[in-house]
């Protein structure tokens, strides 16, 4: 495999431009997906996407987690769970990437459950305007039928992603993933975040 490596900066300016190209829809919906370092990237799209005029919206999947009940039905330490059923799939397609549709509402909800009081946010919708982009973070994205527009996959070699990932019981959870889905063949842009300092992008 292939990389070229850039700047954090250069691939955050380079993944503005191409997201701000995409323009076959009144609303875009991009994923950034990973077991590390989704956030930050997501964050620094945000507002050079603003100043190209694109309204945009960070939505991490994380207010999207089901309530503790069903996530910690087989313990609070169980990979394949944390694989399955800690992600409210239904409600992240309901609430965020139905109303991005031509014919949606085109108001989204930014965060649907507080994990940490595990209780419903009750958040306002936010009006996402024509052109306007919203940006989903986070892992397990890919592989479930979750209607993006773009996908950016950030991935971690084996050693980087015992090293970065600070649940170690959950390795096999992301082993799944890459075993299963395949990510990197999934999306549109594979960026290698061993050091998250110096990223590379995967060219074919």
């Amino acid at each position: 495999m292939r990389y070229r490596p850039i700047s954090p900066d250069a691939l955050a300016a380079e993944l503005t431009e191409r997201v701000d190209a995409l323009t076959h829809r009144r609303r875009i919906a991009v994923a950034i997906d990973g077991a590390a370092g989704t956030g930050p990237l997501a964050e620094a799209l945000t507002d050079p996407l603003k100043l190209l005029g694109r309204a945009a919206l960070h939505v991490p999947a994380a207010g999207f987690l089901r309530p503790a009940s069903l996530r910690f039905e087989h313990g609070k330490q169980n990979p394949d769970a944390r694989y399955t059923d800690w992600l409210d799939l239904g409600g992240l397609r309901r609430e965020v990437l139905d109303p991005l549709a031509d014919d949606g509402s085109g108001e989204v909800l930014p965060a649907l459950w507080d994990a940490e009081r595990d209780r419903a946010t009750r958040l306002p919708r936010v009006p996402v305007p024509d052109r306007g982009v919203v940006l989903v973070d986070g892992e397990f994205l890919l592989g479930a039928g979750l209607a993006f527009d773009f996908v950016v996959h950030l991935w971690l070699s084996p050693g980087a992603l015992r090293r970065r990932v600070p649940d170690e019981w959950a390795l096999p959870a992301y082993e799944r993933y890459e075993n299963e889905v395949d990510p990197s063949a999934l999306a549109d842009v594979v960026v290698r975040v061993d050091d998250p300092r110096h990223p590379a992008i995967y060219e074919p």
